[in-house]
């Protein structure tokens, strides 16, 4: 036996067959024992790598039988046994996904329903029970197309089983009798099942917007009883109205159909719960605003739709609609005018621009009024000592008098002027004792007559701050009753 760091010529060249031994070792892969028969083969043909004999000095230092030929490179990896790269996994039973196969979960449901019958009531308890055992959080769709349609549906909405009547059911919605009742029992079924399996709650309006797409491929019947049952459940709360944005698709909408379903759907809907339960539901899904949007581009505008919704028997809604189109085009009239006076424009010029405006919107004088005094009061920034805000009032509503008596031609209007000047004053309190000094400057200026401020003063005022703004009117108003009178006299003298 060898040990590594003994002197000595063959001591040296002893550690060095060592040192190669543990280097082939490694280089080949295999650390196992080996047999007397390979260490003779190995003993026979091996040598020393060159860097070790340099290691060891020159080769003429071992000549004799020490001395062997350098055997053929190939020789160490004749050993070697192939390696396959990569890794094997094995996957799990639990992590296996199960076959999509949707009609075998049709055949179930098919058969099902067609035992159930028209006896919704064991519809729905069937449904109930069916839930442990098929899959329907993978077959959602397939689910709700046979329950609306009796059938599985393809892209457009033509049916696949349509040749196949045992693979088809007519116990659904599109068979059921065109009537408002017969449809909520089978809105019933629907509420049932998704109070039931809460997860089927996001598929079902994916189903309903897909259905509303689809309507080209159902017939007028079929149409009218979707349009009913989505009003019933819009009302009772199971769909919420952005569905109805399916609705303004371009291939509907050009054909009429969208118009004419959201008609029969409004109808179901009003039926359960009374208009303003629509308008705010409309109103929360930002779609108020884009019911004209149900025609055609070209038939797009406020008088069409009132008309067509009018003689449909939805007169609250063209009447909704009227009041939002208003409140939309005075928006975007306060913008332009609060542009227009923050760059100072003449206020001829104004004045040219809103009366087109009015013509062009219809919009009256006594909504005009009260928007222009807004847009005039926020165009300042006021000052917050209380006794100089009244002076700059003063100089400030002097200078756009002109502007508010344009739009003040009307009794009421002068009425409707008053009451925002009394409730401007009210929620500002640096003008509370301002008010009657700019209810004097208007009356000097003729933006109010003395018949509107006796009026208010008697009658017409609001309840914000009554008592006090009545009171501080008081001298004025006895003295425009006694120019009245004192006019009167003169004139039966006369």
């Amino acid at each position: 036996m060898y040990v590594l760091g003994q002197r000595g010529p063959l001591d040296t060249l002893n550690n060095l067959w060592i040192l190669h031994f543990c280097w082939t070792t490694i280089e080949s892969g295999s650390g196992g024992p080996r047999n007397s028969q390979d260490d003779s083969e190995s003993t026979s043909g091996m040598s020393l790598p060159p860097s070790l004999w340099r290691l060891s000095g020159s080769s003429s230092a071992f000549s004799g039988p020490a001395a062997r030929p350098r055997p053929d490179r190939n020789f160490m990896n004749k050993h070697q046994k192939p390696v396959l790269t990569g890794q094997r996994f094995k996957t799990r039973k639990r992590d296996e996904k199960e076959k999509f196969e949707p009609t075998v979960f049709r055949d179930t449901l098919v058969q099902g329903l067609n035992d159930a019958g028209d006896d919704l009531e064991a519809v729905a308890k069937f449904l109930d029970a069916t839930g442990s055992r098929l899959d329907y959080r993978r077959y959602a769709d397939t689910l709700f197309d046979i329950l609306v349609a009796g059938s599985m549906l393809a892209p457009g909405g033509t049916r696949i089983d349509d040749g196949d009547k045992t693979k088809m059911t007519t116990h659904c919605v599109f068979f059921a009798v065109e009537d408002h009742d017969a449809i909520r029992n089978y809105a019933q079924v629907f509420n049932k099942l998704i109070r039931r399996y809460k997860y089927l709650e996001k598929a079902f309006e994916d189903e309903i917007k897909k259905l509303l797409l689809f309507l080209k491929a159902f017939s007028e019947t079929e149409q009218t009883k979707l349009a009913m049952l989505t009003g019933i459940l819009l009302a009772n709360g199971t769909l919420p109205a952005t569905i109805l944005t399916s609705l303004f698709t371009d291939s509907i909408v050009k054909e009429g159909i969208a118009a004419s379903f959201a008609v029969k759907l409004f109808k179901a809907w009003m039926a359960e719960k009374d208009a303003n339960s629509v308008t705010s539901s409309l109103r929360k899904a930002n779609l108020d605003k884009r019911l004209l949007e149900l025609f055609p581009v070209n038939r797009q505008n406020v008088d069409h739709f009132a008309k067509y919704f009018t003689e449909a028997g939805l007169k609250e809604l063209s009447d909704f609609l009227r009041v939002q189109q208003s409140l939309g085009t005075r928006k975007e009239l306060q913008k332009e005018l609060q542009e227009r006076l923050s760059q100072e424009c003449p206020i001829k010029e104004i004045v040219l621009y809103v009366k087109e405006e009015m013509k062009r919107n219809a919009l009256v004088e006594t909504a005009v009024i009260g928007l222009l005094w807004t847009c005039v009061m926020n165009a300042v920034e006021w000052n917050k000592k209380e006794e100089l805000v009244a002076e700059q009032a003063l100089k400030h509503l002097k200078h756009y008098a002109p502007l508010l008596a344009a739009f003040s031609s009307q009794g009421q209007s002068e009425l409707v002027l008053l009451q925002k000047v009394q409730e401007y004053c009210y929620d500002n309190i640096h003008f509370m004792k301002a008010f009657p000094k700019i209810v004097v400057l208007f009356y000097k200026a003729d933006v109010l007559s003395e018949e509107a401020i006796l009026k208010w003063y008697k009658e017409a005022h609001v309840a914000k701050g009554k008592s006090v703004f009545l009171d501080q009117m008081k001298k004025f108003v006895e003295w425009l009753q006694n120019a009245e009178e004192e006019s009167e006299s003169e004139g039966e003298d006369n």
